[in-house]
């Protein structure tokens, strides 16, 4: 099908001026909308075609386009590997092969990074399921400090150059909050909206991490400073620092995101987990034990391949700013999860001549 590409700007000038960030532009074909459809019973739904599917931005309703071809997965798996969660990593060590087999499948391609104060890349991509399990193997505990925003963002970097046909997923094996990033949730959240990344976490319990650690009176060696870290560009602010200037209040997660992510030039959450895998039309796991971590990572590769992937082209007059994606099944007791919404722009604003 020949499709025709619609060349807009997309950045979040608003924010972007208040940070003094960079302004970029990019080229968007579709919108692309990964859709998980659920029966009453929890269980996946196959057969559905693009009739069946009604689609809003913003309250209007779309022509789908509905692509029944086979997208590939290229995936980035990311470990947390500090000392904190020393006693759960020989559960992770063992998953290599169902990561392959479940998430990965036969088209697709995988990365292992691993995260304490360092963010270290085990296994470039590849479909190779020897390599991936041997690279998740050799996943060792490090110092305190867990990066979890910078890695995703890593990911994120990792994935943006992928071509168009693939689905570009993260999927975050850790605790469900940062511990030393310089990195805020904002920025994880807008580059996961700008390239398309569907982020899925799989929660280590923090009690159980703690009651399984080795030695845990024994201190680790202290991370580096931040900076002397290769990583992002931008200050680094306590959590309490943070949590004061975010704007992020408990209730609704999205509707409070995008009224922070309007007004505060530093977002912070307490579990950003929740936020990326919302946000980005994700899901959250969790384990304690080794046959919950298995089931976890069950789960998420027949969740992946069941997807229907919906898209449609933006139109020409379309407004900036935060648009609402709804999508709807045109039948009875069936549950849809997709994402939530994307962010588009005009012309950004002119900066002031010096």
């Amino acid at each position: 099908m020949r499709r025709k590409i619609l060349s807009v700007l997309v950045c979040l000038p608003l924010v972007a001026q208040e940070m003094d960030l960079p302004t970029f532009r990019s080229t968007v074909k579709y919108i692309s909308v990964p859709v998980t459809v659920l029966n009453k019973d929890g269980g996946y739904v196959s057969g559905l075609e693009a009739r069946d599917f009604r689609l809003m931005d913003n309250g209007r309703v779309q022509p789908i386009d509905q692509d029944l071809a086979t997208h590939p997965i290229s995936l980035v798996i990311a470990v947390q590997a500090n000392a904190g969660v020393e006693g759960m990593l020989p559960k992770i060590n063992k998953i290599g092969s169902l990561l392959d087999s479940l998430v990965v499948g036969e088209t697709g391609e995988a990365a292992i990074l691993k995260f304490d104060h360092r963010i270290e890349l085990l296994q470039d991509f590849t479909n190779d399921s020897t390599k991936i399990t041997q690279a998740v193997q050799k996943i060792k505990p490090g110092s305190n400090t867990a990066r979890l925003n910078d890695t995703i963002l890593e990911g994120i970097r990792m994935l943006r150059n992928k071509p168009a046909g693939r689905r570009r997923v993260i999927l975050l094996i850790a605790e469900s909050r940062d511990r030393g990033s310089e990195s805020k949730s904002r920025e994880v959240l807008v580059e996961a909206q700008f390239k398309d990344v569907i982020i899925y976490t799989v929660n280590i319990s923090r009690f159980m991490s703690t009651w399984t650690r080795k030695n845990p009176d024994t201190p680790r060696p202290p991370a580096i400073p931040a900076a002397a870290t290769h990583g992002l560009a931008g200050g680094s602010m306590n959590p309490n620092m943070q949590m004061q200037n975010s704007g992020y209040a408990n209730g609704n997660l999205l509707l409070g995101f995008a009224e922070a992510f309007r007004q505060a030039k530093s977002i912070f959450f307490d579990n950003p987990a929740e936020a990326y895998t919302k946000w980005t039309g994700g899901r959250e796991y969790s384990f304690a034990t080794e046959g919950a971590l298995e089931r976890a990572i069950s789960d998420l590769g027949n969740e992946l391949h069941s997807q229907y992937l919906l898209s449609y082209r933006v139109p020409e007059n379309t407004e900036g700013g935060y648009h609402e994606i709804e999508v709807k099944v045109m039948r009875p007791d069936l549950e849809v999860r997709a994402r939530p919404g994307y962010w588009i722009a005009g012309p950004a604003p002119d900066r002031p001549k010096k």
